[in-house]
């Protein structure tokens, strides 16, 4: 079986990540009897704006939705920006045109070094963040406004078809994981997040299993920092995810460790969720594990035995190599670079 897997290297340090974790790939793909990964590269991005005009060429898009998975590296650039002001976000776009309702940020401490927080060893935080993707605060996100007028407003928007669908998710991965999930919501302020939390909990009697909860987001910033070890799975709002996800990866060692899928009913993206970072673009120091990550998450989502054991290989080799505290990128205090870090993570894949 060939399975066709779009590659989109992006802008900044994401062709140099992407290169890392196809190298990691190509090594797991030859233990492979009754399936192929053939990787096509697109260009998409800031820099593709530059040359077309379009950040996601009609193409690039097409060959999206052919693909059987998409391979993201980071887009976007600071200085590159739509008249109106705002940076390019064709990941965004992706998102919603393909529907990618379910955003999966998983968050693991491979290292005791790796956490700012004192006392935790390898192992003791392993959550997964579920982040709604396609509605929330960012569904305005293309409304336009006129720079001279008095106010301007966002609008935040939760569908009882969209928070069923995030929520039925997040239940379902809670069962294969620890059987928690948290819901994360502002119900004591917002109406939006009270009708969010009436869908969660009522869906919540079907899965009498799964230990439920209901969290403020302030709250949840908090004990993340004071206690992350008591959290399994975690379901929340598109804006909401967004900044969780980053405090997450923040208290297990960083973006550059920190995957993402975002997968929906027929198509499904694998990406850092780091940003381009252009300030150490070329420079080959940027930490390629979330991406390489991203790989095994679409391994394992991928309709294969070979492809689900590989992504289980992938996924042992990295905690070896980080097990090591010599193992580090310039991210996590070290001096190994891009290149040699994938190295190490394809010659610790168990036989």
């Amino acid at each position: 079986m060939t399975f066709h897997i779009a590659v989109l290297p992006g802008d900044g340090i994401g062709p140099e990540v992407t290169s890392a974790a196809v190298s990691v790939l190509r090594a797991v793909e030859t233990g492979f009897s009754s399936a192929r990964l053939e990787l096509t590269e697109y260009s998409v991005g800031a820099e593709e704006y530059l040359r077309s005009g379009d950040p996601l060429p009609v193409e690039t898009m097409q060959a999206c939705r052919a693909a059987d998975a998409v391979l993201l590296g980071a887009m976007g650039l600071p200085s590159v920006r739509w008249p109106d002001g705002t940076e390019m976000a064709p990941q965004l776009d992706l998102r919603e045109q393909l529907d990618l309702f379910c955003g999966l940020r998983p968050c693991k401490l491979y290292h005791a070094s790796h956490t700012p927080l004192k006392g935790y060893e390898a192992g003791q935080i392993d959550l997964l963040l579920i982040r709604e993707n396609t509605e929330g605060l960012f569904f305005g996100r293309k409304d336009r406004h006129d720079p001279a007028a008095p106010e301007v407003r966002d609008t935040l928007r939760i569908s009882r078809h969209g928070a069923e669908r995030v929520c039925r998710s997040a239940f379902g991965e809670a069962r294969r994981r620890r059987k928690r999930v948290s819901l994360v919501d502002k119900a004591n302020v917002l109406p939006s997040m009270v009708y969010f939390r009436s869908i969660f909990q009522k869906l919540g009697a079907e899965y009498p299993d799964v230990t439920a909860e209901c969290v403020y987001i302030d709250a949840m910033a908090l004990y993340l920092v004071q206690r992350p070890e008591r959290f399994d799975v975690l379901v929340t709002e598109n804006m909401f995810g967004d900044i969780l996800s980053d405090l997450a990866a923040g208290i297990v060692g960083g973006m550059g460790l920190a995957p993402s899928a975002d997968i929906g009913e027929k198509h499904a993206v694998f990406q850092p969720s780091h940003g381009s970072a252009p300030d150490i673009a070329g420079k080959g120091i940027a930490n390629p594990v979330a991406t390489i990550l991203s790989a095994a998450m679409m391994l394992n989502w991928l309709p294969n035995r070979e492809t689900k054991a590989a992504a289980q290989r992938i996924e042992q080799a990295v905690a070896r190599v980080l097990s090591d505290p010599a193992n580090r990128t310039a991210d996590l205090g070290g001096d190994v670079s891009t290149e040699a870090m994938a190295r190490l993570v394809v010659a610790a894949l168990p036989v």
